[in-house]
């Protein structure tokens, strides 16, 4: 059976500093526990893995076929975790080129992500990209009236009825979204659209492993079943009250420590090219949930050793305000061995017979002791392998310790106040009806002071 296992050798974390938070995590522990029995709390995600609807997920399994099936690209309409969650597990579990492979080898549906930018180049590359492909769309909106995704719903709803007519189009469009209101449940219900529910109690950054992450993943032909089963193990490992055998709530407790000792930047770092998106996942989930009230860590991330050669000079000499978050992958997926060469003018022949999983993982060990020495502190999640349980089990891991996290901070972890603040002021520049642009008021109310005083002296 896989597993995960912390690391904090290198963290310059003692245990009696982790153990010290163990009445304050008991505390958090029980009030999730309590909480999640409360149907309006967003919890939903803490039990999800042994509570999942299987109905729903048979549905997805029969859709995904269909879409294998009968179209050449997946349009995925979603902007943060309606979309990062599925797009993380793809890119890990799948050829690290999967969307170049031609089709006999890829075998599945391109997946291609839309809606989650404004960017009118970006999105006429992509109409360029589906030219006369055959296509189906899932768009993914709790509210169906978040600016990205609306209007990516809007155009591409567009293209599909242009290219297949209204009858084939309403076929070709997957709705995931609030099981009982908002403006996509109204859509979908006037155009008979196909559903599948987004639970009220579970946020979009907490969505991955509801019908938001899963009918892309099985459409890429990854087996669902074992993510799910991943995270079901996860869930029970991590349900131990105790602090000294619980490392999801124990990496909770070390950021925070490190936080408390003006560490305050955390680096997710992957030696594994295909946890890109991971990394981008995991931030918005710690972001998201950690950043408001002044407080939080930022969270980035960055690839090894490729970023060793941009960023490396400054963490190992620059301010000392960082931690990294190291992912080591014990089992490489695939291998590659360095022949003996006569001339040897690359001065290689030292690692004839060596392995390039070996050689990445000397870099990794390198620069961990390195990084160490330098004031830089490292925490290292060991994973068995890089597969759809491990990676089932992962997502749980972070997801908890985010949560466990942010109340150890002070902090609600489950909302995003600030979000709303851009986009309140982005709706005021477009003058949406309902919101007021201050500035372009205040700008009239001037000029109409300007034309009654003309009058008056007329």
């Amino acid at each position: 059976m896989q597993n995960i296992k912390l690391n904090l050798k290198n963290s310059k974390i003692e245990q009696a500093e982790i153990m010290n938070y163990s009445k304050k995590v008991l505390e958090i522990h029980e009030e999730l526990h309590e909480k999640v029995k409360e149907e309006k709390e967003p919890l939903g995600w803490l039990n999800l893995p042994s509570e999942y609807d299987k109905k729903e997920v048979e549905k997805i399994k029969k859709i995904a076929k269909k879409i294998q099936s009968d179209s050449e690209i997946l349009l995925v309409i979603g902007i943060g975790g309606s979309y990062l969650g599925a797009r993380a597990v793809i890119e890990a579990l799948t050829h690290t080129f999967y969307n170049y492979l031609p089709i006999d080898q890829r075998k599945t549906p391109q997946i291609l992500y839309v809606g989650n930018n404004l960017n009118p180049n970006y999105i006429n590359d992509i109409i360029d990209l589906i030219g006369n492909k055959n296509l189906s769309i899932n768009v993914i909106s709790k509210s169906g009236t978040t600016t990205e995704p609306a209007i990516a719903f809007r155009i591409f709803r567009e293209l599909l009825e242009n290219k297949y007519g209204l009858k084939e189009a309403k076929k070709r469009i997957y709705v995931t979204t609030d099981q009982k209101k908002g403006a996509l449940k109204q859509i979908a219900d006037e155009e008979k659209y196909t559903t599948f529910v987004i639970p009220e109690n579970i946020g979009g950054r907490y969505s991955v492993l509801t019908p938001v992450g899963l009918l892309p993943i099985a459409t890429a032909g990854i087996d669902i079943d074992k993510i799910l089963e991943g995270a079901r193990f996860a869930q029970e490992k991590y349900s131990d009250k105790n602090l000294k055998y619980n490392d999801c709530y124990k990496y909770a407790v070390a950021r925070n420590i490190l936080y408390k000792n003006e560490k305050n930047i955390e680096i997710l770092v992957s030696y594994e090219p295909k946890l890109h998106y991971l990394i981008e996942w995991w931030k918005q989930l710690f972001a998201e949930s950690e950043g408001k009230e002044n407080k939080g860590i930022y969270p980035t991330g960055a690839e090894f050793t490729t970023d060793l050669h941009s960023l490396g000079q400054y963490i190992q000499q620059g301010r000392k305000n960082l931690f990294e978050t190291v992912i080591n992958i014990k089992e490489p997926i695939t291998n590659i061995y360095i022949n003996q060469d006569e001339d040897n003018l690359d001065e290689l022949n030292y690692l004839v017979g060596k392995g390039l999983d070996y050689i990445n993982k000397e870099a990794m060990e390198a620069t961990i002791s390195a990084h160490s020495d330098g004031n830089v502190p490292n925490i290292i999640i060991e994973m068995d392998k890089l597969d759809e349980y491990t990676l089932g089990h992962l997502l749980y891991f972070f997801e908890l310790s985010c949560s466990v996290s942010g109340k150890l901070l002070g902090v609600n972890p489950f909302n995003q106040p600030g979000v709303e603040d851009y986009k309140n002021k982005m709706f005021e520049l477009l003058e949406k009806p309902g919101y007021i642009n201050k500035e372009k008021t205040e700008e009239n109310i001037v000029k109409s002071k300007r034309k009654s005083k003309a009058k008056i002296k007329i």
